[in-house]
């Protein structure tokens, strides 16, 4: 089975070289007429978004996609949708790298202290802490 994108190449060539209508050459290749005359106009946008993304993020180092996005759309006014700026932003790899978490370092471990005699260190331990239930009245 073809992509769309291949079966709309097929009917356009169709049409330039045979002379054949379009609506015989979309039925053919099985392609509906509005996506045979659908063109992308993204182009000049997507480069418009990367290089607003790559400026954003070369002066505030440490803004991830939600914060530049946020920027675009409530600062200056853009109306793109984030599924498009967030494809635009993993494509360019600006990506924040998740830092891993530092862990602290103890030279020794504190000594347990050990009583010198018996009762000297107690402990409470509450297994159950609620009081004895009333008795119910009624039924």
């Amino acid at each position: 089975m073809t992509r769309p994108a291949q079966r709309r190449e097929l009917a356009a060539r169709a049409v330039a070289k045979k002379g054949v209508s379009i609506a015989l050459a979309c039925r053919t290749f099985g392609v509906s007429e509005t996506c045979f005359r659908y063109s992308p106009r993204r182009c000049a946008e997507n480069e418009i978004i990367a290089d607003l993304l790559e400026g954003l993020t070369k002066a505030h180092r440490t803004w991830g996609f939600g914060l530049c996005f946020l920027y675009l759309r409530n600062v200056r006014g853009h109306v793109w949708n984030h599924k498009r700026v967030r494809r635009i932003y993993c494509e360019l790899e600006l990506n924040l790298r998740i830092k891993p978490r530092r862990r602290i370092k103890r030279d020794k471990p504190d000594v347990l202290a050990v009583p010198q005699a018996p009762n000297l260190v107690w402990a409470m331990d509450f297994l159950a802490d609620r009081l004895p239930m009333a008795a119910s009245s009624g039924c």
